[in-house]
């Protein structure tokens, strides 16, 4: 049996008190970035090979369903607005659909063959880079697809809490992240969900820095899309350039990002 699926180390869950319920869940949740931290060198390895597959032009595709699937397609939407990329540049998949983003679609993890024809639909090709997320490491909507990929020459990685799965086996770049039993017995959402959250914002931040979408630690390339945005591409090009907040609140409307206006004021376009 694989460990996500083994027995809980607790037991009278309903009748513990509400203060002890919660210690033990937070130490359970303690244990995850141990796990993550004991990955790093496949996370560099999935990292190094993004990179590689993003810098020829080619994209990063995740598949999953259920939670992990809802994982993928969060890290996914949220790297446009952080870093400026486009939004088709990373991918997120999940089986049954995008309603199921919200609602789950009873056995469409179960389906071996859509996630390929799912793929299909963004014109997958040997250029990009195909990841797929799954606690369990046996979904065989997620191993269907990486099969799919890998007979046709592209990359495949996986994110998953189980030793020796099927997942990992049709990945060229897998991560294997040890969670061990869930507090709720076979709740992956809980520490696996976790691990794989972590692994997922290591993933596309590392990526993201290597690409060149942060100075020092900032986000220069970042959408401008609400008021609290354009605050902190002001406080960004206050603290940069040593200009008033007027100065760099007019800068920054002028040029449209923290990049670009860096950029200008320092080959003398200053107003």
């Amino acid at each position: 049996m694989s460990t996500t699926e083994s027995a809980s180390n607790y037991d009278g869950l309903e009748s513990m008190p509400l203060r002890e319920l919660l210690e033990n869940i937070n130490r359970e949740d303690q244990s995850v970035p141990l796990a993550v931290e004991r990955a790093i060198p496949q996370v560099e390895a999935l990292v190094n090979a993004t990179v590689d597959r993003l810098k020829q032009g080619g994209r990063l595709f995740y598949i999953g369903a259920g939670t992990s699937g809802r994982l993928g397609i969060v890290d996914a939407s949220e790297c446009p607005p952080t870093y400026g990329v486009p939004h088709g540049l990373i991918i997120g998949i999940i089986a049954g659909g995008d309603g199921a983003i919200r609602k789950a679609v009873e056995f469409a993890e179960d389906d071996t063959t859509q996630a390929w024809k799912d793929l299909q639909e963004h014109q997958v090709t040997e250029q990009d880079i195909v990841v797929g997320i799954a606690a369990s490491g046996s979904t065989p909507y997620v191993v269907g697809g990486l099969q799919a990929c890998r007979s046709r020459g592209i990359a495949t990685g996986c994110i998953v809490c189980n030793a020796n799965s099927p997942i990992a086996a049709e990945a060229d770049y897998p991560v294997e992240i040890f969670t061990g039993p869930e507090f709720v017995t076979g709740s992956t959402r809980m520490k696996a969900g976790t691990a794989q959250k972590l692994v997922l914002n290591m993933l596309t931040t590392a990526t993201m820095v290597q690409l060149g979408h942060v100075k020092g630690n900032k986000m220069v390339d970042m959408q401008l899309s609400n008021h609290k945005l354009v605050e902190r591409g002001t406080r960004m090009l206050m603290e940069e350039l040593q200009l008033t907040k007027p100065e760099a609140a007019a800068l920054l409307q002028k040029y449209g990002s923290v990049r670009a206006a860096i950029e200008a004021y320092r080959n003398g376009e200053k107003e």
